[in-house]
């Protein structure tokens, strides 16, 4: 018997259709993967086979029960992490514990053993409250409170976005030894070497589905939404030889830790400067600094001219911002988001009308103005919220894990947003961790344990590393922090 029957589920959402006849199975003790691009309906998906959601039409089973009839049944076999993770924040890793073994009529004594090769990695942090977590430390808790009643079935809805590549390495090394313990693993991921980790894959599209087969047929069968052709990017003109960032012994302590310690380097005009590094490495630190959100301990620095010590307002109203959760209104329409930011920056009416047009031409979203931003497609969202940070022409755009979550496809169309800003003379600093988008940045740095441990092009890393992409290059240095980020 398959641990997972799905056969003709439909669901719709007023007049969108979500799910339109879906059906596959997956075999007990199979790692499946659920992927395609944001919108196909594969978080629908989890939350009906979750009993979360009732489909309109069709018909599911785990572990042989009706997702439907006997909900209570499937709620005690299955453990599911949702894409924002599941954690409260202002309890302890303790508590969160507890609390999800409660939610289960267990303890986490009782299950103790289901969980222990994974919670003994974060028992020493048991009283520091979720929120302080960093993301490989929260995707290990909430992993635990998955899995604390010992369930036989593993739902991940894009568990590992927003965490850096050697965690998620970690983390699907993690999901392997529960196979072997015979657990169903069903996950979403938009990270292709994570979706060849699975031994069988449904692409959604759409509501639809278009292929299932193992990830070496799906993924050569769809490379024109999986793997894009590369970009071409001409590099930044030697003319603009002036520097937009100056960094200069940068740190910023909190008591006796260094998040950020002693760190120098520039940024030329309309350079794309990647800035990487391990969760925990200090570079979210950095960025508020050089952001004007936050001051430095020593050192120096300035952005746009200003220094970020003493004239961090005027550097504010000089940058760009797009973080990873984004700076939209949800509740207003796409003109009205453009409006409100471009007003903010102290930009004149009549600019903002002509330039909204402009805008709104170039993203293809005319048709679409007047749409409520919640209703958007997540790719969408992030090229508005891109365009939106750069509205006022910016000498610089900071841009913090733009594309999380988004499709390779989606992704590729966003990077062409970035380089024709750089190529409007925007210097562009952007963080992610898609080691491929790292291969499209003109420079790069790379953080470990709060310093700068390495800077250069990506064809210079490379080889100076003796490594054959940035993956394997972020890794080397990753593996080489002496410090607990976390």
């Amino acid at each position: 018997m398959n641990a997972i029957e799905v056969h003709n589920v439909s669901k719709s959402y007023g007049k969108v259709k979500a799910l339109d006849d879906v059906s596959f199975s997956v075999g007990k003790g199979e790692v499946f993967g659920l992927i395609g691009p944001d919108g196909a309906g594969k978080t629908s998906m989890f939350r009906i086979l979750c009993t979360l959601l009732v489909p309109d039409n069709g018909k599911a089973t785990v572990d042989g029960f009706d997702t439907v009839k006997q909900m209570t049944d499937i709620r005690c076999r299955v453990g599911y992490m949702p894409g924002k993770f599941s954690l409260y924040q202002d309890l302890t890793v303790k508590e969160n514990l507890e609390f999800f073994a409660t939610l289960f009529g267990t303890t986490v004594e009782e299950g103790y053993d289901s969980i222990s090769a994974i919670y003994s990695q974060i028992e020493r942090f048991k009283d520091r409250k979720a929120g302080a977590l960093s993301g490989g430390m929260k995707q290990k808790l909430a992993l635990c409170c998955a899995l604390v009643h010992q369930p036989s079935v593993l739902f991940l809805d894009e568990p590992t976005t927003g965490v850096d590549p050697v965690s998620r390495k970690e983390f699907w090394e993690m999901l392997a030894t529960l196979k072997q313990r015979g657990i169903t693993i069903v996950a979403s991921t938009p990270y292709l070497d994570e979706v060849r980790r699975c031994e069988r894959v449904a692409f959604l599209d759409q509501g639809r589905v278009r292929g299932i087969d193992t990830p070496e047929i799906i993924l050569d069968r769809f490379a024109d939404i999986f793997n894009p052709p590369g970009l071409e990017h001409d590099k930044a003109d030697e003319a603009k030889d002036e520097n937009v960032i100056e960094v200069e012994h940068l740190v910023k302590a909190f008591g006796s830790f260094h998040a950020v310690d002693d760190i120098s380097f520039t940024v030329k005009k309309g350079e794309i400067f990647g800035f990487l590094g391990a969760n925990g490495a200090g570079k979210t630190t950095a960025m508020h600094m050089l952001t004007g959100l936050n001051q430095p301990t020593s050192g120096t620095g300035r952005v746009a001219g200003y220094d970020i010590s003493t004239e961090y307002e005027q550097v504010k109203k000089h940058i760009g911002y797009m973080s990873q959760k984004f700076s939209l209104y949800e509740d207003l329409t796409v003109a009205e988001n453009i409006r409100l930011f471009a007003g903010i920056y102290g930009m004149q009416d009549e600019e903002i009308a002509r330039k909204t047009d402009e805008v709104l031409e170039r993203l293809q979203f005319i048709d679409h103005k007047n749409d409520l931003v919640g209703s958007l497609p997540l790719g969408w969202k992030q090229k508005l919220a891109f365009s939106v940070s750069i509205f006022h022409d910016p000498a610089i755009v900071f841009l913090d894990e733009p594309t999380g979550g988004v499709d390779p496809a989606t992704r590729r169309q966003f990077w062409e947003l970035i380089y024709d800003a750089s190529a409007r003379g925007i210097t562009v600093f952007v963080t992610t961790h898609y080691m491929d988008e790292a291969e499209y940045c003109d420079r790069i740095s790379i953080m470990v344990d709060g310093k700068i441990s390495a800077m250069g092009t990506p064809d210079e890393l490379k080889q100076k590393y003796n490594q054959p992409d940035m993956d394997h290059v972020f890794t080397y240095l990753a593996r080489q922090a002496t410090r607990n980020s976390d």
